[in-house]
């Protein structure tokens, strides 16, 4: 064991010296050799895990002076490393290059800290570290360029806030680092205190209606969030989506729009409509045109505005970080 544990070190300082595309890649190549042997011998998980560490180090090297020395190609000419040296030229798929320079993008303290908690480790894994901290990074700078709260009064509210679930789906079902499903995918999500810490009470008439999109897993914690904005919950909607999602307790095909109020408002034309609005979902969290005509034609005077809004709309204002 001791033998071999020198033999993993000297692999690891070999990777660290390397600057040779051409020698990294060799010891990747006799690092993926010895993991395959280990693992038809049946040895120890830890001394598989050597051979992966090895592996994988040598990929983020690779990736490193990939990014430094690689070539864009002219059309329809393979890539080249350097001059006169493509990737097929030292055995480099397009696939393997990408990959290599993804695990290259993970700051070194992240790198290490997947090597230290994650029990198998493979490329695939570390893959998922880099587009999980690209994700991320796209999140912390939409966050961080929030446009400022609006300093308007407004008598209408229309909002979708972009709750944040805590579901998490992980590599393997455990712990480790996990690849976040559902809205965080498309867009930066909220908590209910971030949600309820906004000044939309301050922005809100005394006299003022807010039409509120909830899913059902939210319905409890949206009252916090009326409360907090300063209003009270009169009605609702529901939005039967004809297309189901999968639940926890039951196959999910609606979602509410709750009707709140500030002062008195009730609606300025007496029209009623039915409480169930039937209109097939299309794109992720995107919401039929028709409950806004609804708001339009029960609601037809006054300032508006849309929270968390994605596109601009004729007679409304609109805040959110997605315009």
């Amino acid at each position: 064991m001791e033998n071999k544990l020198i033999k993993w070190d000297t692999m690891r300082t070999a990777v660290a010296e390397c600057h040779s595309v051409d020698e990294i890649t060799l010891i990747r190549n006799k690092a993926e050799a010895y993991r395959y042997a280990l693992k038809q011998a049946k040895e120890s998980p830890e001394v598989i895990r050597k051979a992966e560490e090895i592996k994988l180090r040598a990929e983020r090297r690779a990736g490193e002076l990939l990014k430094e020395t690689i070539r864009k190609p002219e059309e329809g000419r393979p890539v080249e490393v350097s001059k006169g040296t493509t990737l097929i030229d030292m055995g480099i798929s397009r696939d393997q290059s990408s990959k290599w320079q993804k695990i290259a993008d993970i700051p070194e303290d992240k790198f290490e800290n997947y090597l230290e908690v994650e029990k198998e480790l493979s490329t695939a894994g570390a893959i998922r570290v880099s587009k999980q901290l690209e994700r991320e990074e796209k999140i912390e700078a939409i966050k961080s360029s929030n446009p400022e709260t609006p300093d308007g009064i407004y008598q209408v509210l229309y909002a979708d806030p972009p709750w944040k679930y805590s579901d998490v789906m992980n590599d393997r079902g455990s712990g480790g680092f996990g690849v976040p499903g559902g809205a965080s995918f498309h867009y930066p999500t909220m908590t209910i205190d971030e949600l309820c810490s906004l000044k939309i009470d301050e922005i809100s008439d005394d006299n003022s209606v807010l039409f509120l999109w909830v899913t059902s897993p939210f319905l409890e914690d949206s009252f916090k969030i009326i409360n907090s904005w300063g209003f009270k919950y009169k009605s609702s909607f529901v939005w039967d989506k004809v297309k189901h999602n999968m639940g926890h307790y039951n196959s999910v095909r609606h979602e509410f729009l709750l009707i709140c109020t500030k002062g008195s408002f009730t609606p300025q034309i007496k029209i009623l409509h039915d409480s169930v609005v039937t209109q097939e979902r299309t794109k992720h969290s995107e919401k039929p045109e028709v409950f806004r005509q609804i708001i339009d034609e029960i609601y037809p005077r006054g300032n508006r505005i849309e929270l968390f809004a994605r596109k601009k709309t004729d007679n409304w204002d609109v805040y959110g970080n997605q315009i």
